[in-house]
């Protein structure tokens, strides 16, 4: 699964690993929770220091408009591994470690408490029906590892089960288990220890990272670091604590000394991975991405103040300001991105998928739909594609004081449709200009624009199969039922994992296909194109309990299929 340095090594010295010095390499750095004035790349900082960071920027280009397709980490991380909104996935909130397995979109049975409207029911996996970015590049001939938060599933839902060779921690967690300094408390069945005393888990994620680098640079790789850095616990280096609070001045918002040890141990793990690029002379020949999950955590407390500011943007994690999806970005592509150069085209995270692929020369597998578009053009200083984004946040979220909601940023105009929150269950609005006002102080008075945006609101929900709040007064739940449910993209086809939802009679009845009462594998995979057939292969042997490579009605039940 990923446990030492000395496994990761020996798995990929294997010589039956054909190399391919043409190919282009990735390195894809996801920070967790770092917001746009987390890092010195935007002059919004005085506190935190991120010389590294800097240093990857300033190889390639940066992106002053680059947004998260949600405020919270799993659905971003879905819409990178699929290049689908979370509005069409289903993947909405923040629940890839929860223990209920949900795996299609729909409407909760309950509204919470004192709301206006019923929200949906998060997906809380991503379903191994679709193809994602690992599958894809792993197919080109690439070696793959991932290291670090994955936030989407644990077995069977991993990355292992994704299209990577090797997921290092291998934890579903939403953050490190117990802290980031050991002693950890990682289950032993990962055979996940400290190396040292008061390791720190930022650094031993780097090392394993980067010997995945050695091991792979005669290979094309592509090397998937999602650091658990920034997100909580809060706790760092005790020396960079120190370092911290002896310069935090009470006057600034971003002030508290464990998040700026934190921010400068990710942006040392950064340090590391440029680092071993150079030396093994893969800098080059090898593209770098470096981006945030959503924005920086403003509504937990540590010794009475937030973690971060967001400043000068509105909001932060969990909210449909600019705070919560505006992040930092910068692409190193060698040969091809100015160092040094700026853009100010948009680009949300599902163009992550679409754009590695020009980028690599991957041609795009057969059936497969984005929501994201290909950034190369912005990449070679030309117009970006995007003329405007779309981000989709039907739930409550109590702390930071979110309500259901849609914003959608046309050039410098963003409007912001909060679901059932007028009178009467109507809508409700708020209008900024971003060139203006940045912070999203003034709700602009202007009707007509209004109206147009909304209906690029309307069209993107509709576009997207998005469920949408309703009003409860007007919800009628028997009418809901009726309704045929939302179809999934058009991906792969319907996995036995999204068959979860039928009963067992109505899934063995569909499989059966020949009706001799029984399903063999061949049934149960269905047509394998663009499916993942080992994995689809490991969940039949797990149903197939006398091991006779059929499945009985009973064995299905058994399991709760």
């Amino acid at each position: 699964m990923g446990s030492s340095l000395a496994l990761t090594f020996a798995f990929f010295a294997n010589p039956t690993f054909a190399a391919d010095k043409e190919k282009m390499n990735v390195v894809f750095i996801l920070a967790d929770d770092l917001g746009w004035s987390d890092t010195t790349l935007y002059g919004t900082t005085r506190f935190y220091e991120t010389p590294n960071i800097e240093r990857l920027a300033k190889r390639g280009m940066l992106f002053n408009n680059a947004y998260t397709a949600h405020p919270l980490c799993s659905p971003t991380r879905s819409s990178i591994m699929t290049g689908l909104d979370p509005a069409r996935t289903g993947f909405t909130s923040a629940s890839g470690h929860t223990p209920n397995v949900n795996l299609e979109k729909k409407l909760s049975p309950n509204a919470r408490p004192g709301s206006k409207v019923l929200t949906p029911q998060s997906v809380s996996r991503l379903d191994t029906e679709y193809v994602t970015l690992a599958e894809t590049i792993k197919d080109a001939g690439y070696v793959t590892g991932h290291f670090g938060k994955w936030h989407l599933g644990k077995e069977p839902y991993t990355p292992l089960e994704h299209g990577f060779d090797v997921d290092v921690p291998h934890w579903p967690g939403p953050g490190p288990a117990g802290s980031y300094v050991a002693p950890w408390k990682f289950p032993d069945a990962l055979d996940f220890d400290p190396t040292v005393p008061n390791e720190h888990i930022e650094d031993r994620m780097a090392d394993e990272a980067c010997a995945f680098l050695e091991a792979n640079q005669d290979k094309p790789f592509f090397l998937n670091y999602w650091a658990f850095s920034v997100h909580g616990p809060w706790d760092g280096k005790q020396s960079l604590i120190e370092k911290y609070a002896a310069k935090a001045d009470p006057n600034d918002p971003q002030r508290l000394p464990v998040y700026g040890a934190m921010v400068e141990s990710l942006d040392d793990a950064v340090g590391q991975l440029l680092d071993t690029l150079d030396r093994l002379k893969l800098s080059d020949n090898t593209i770098v991405v470096f981006f945030s999950d959503n924005g920086g955590n403003m509504y937990t407390r540590i010794d009475g103040i937030p973690p971060t500011s967001n400043a000068p943007l509105r909001g932060g994690k969990a909210t449909i300001y600019e705070g919560g999806t505006r992040v930092p970005c910068a692409v190193v592509w060698p040969g091809k991105t100015q160092a040094g150069s700026k853009t100010d085209a948009l680009l949300s995270s599902t163009d992550w998928y679409p754009t590695l692929l020009d980028m690599l020369q991957i041609e795009k597998p057969t059936g497969l739909s984005f929501d994201g578009v290909s950034q190369t053009a912005a990449l070679r200083g030309k117009p970006g594609p995007r003329e405007s984004l779309t981000c989709f946040v039907p739930h409550y979220y109590p702390k930071p004081g979110t309500i259901p909601s849609t914003y959608h940023r046309s050039g410098d105009w963003k409007l912001i449709r909060f679901h059932g929150d007028g009178p009467n269950g109507t809508d409700r609005f708020e209008l900024y200009n971003l060139a203006d006002d940045i912070g999203e102080t003034k709700n602009v008075d202007d009707p007509k624009r209004v109206k147009k945006m909304n209906v690029e609101i309307t069209a993107y929900l509709a576009r997207t199969e998005a469920l949408v709040p309703v009003p409860i007064p007007e919800y009628k739940p028997k009418a809901e039922k009726a309704k045929p449910a939302p179809k999934k993209p058009a991906t792969k086809a319907p996995s036995a994992a999204a068959q979860n939802s039928r009963t067992p009679e109505q899934f063995f009845k569909n499989r059966d296909r020949n009706g001799d009462g029984f399903v063999t594998l061949k049934e149960f995979i269905g047509n394998p194109t663009n499916r993942n057939v080992p994995a689809l292969t490991k969940r039949f042997q797990g149903f197939d309990s006398n091991k006779d490579g059929k499945l009985t009605l009973e064995e299905l039940k058994s399991v709760g299929l």
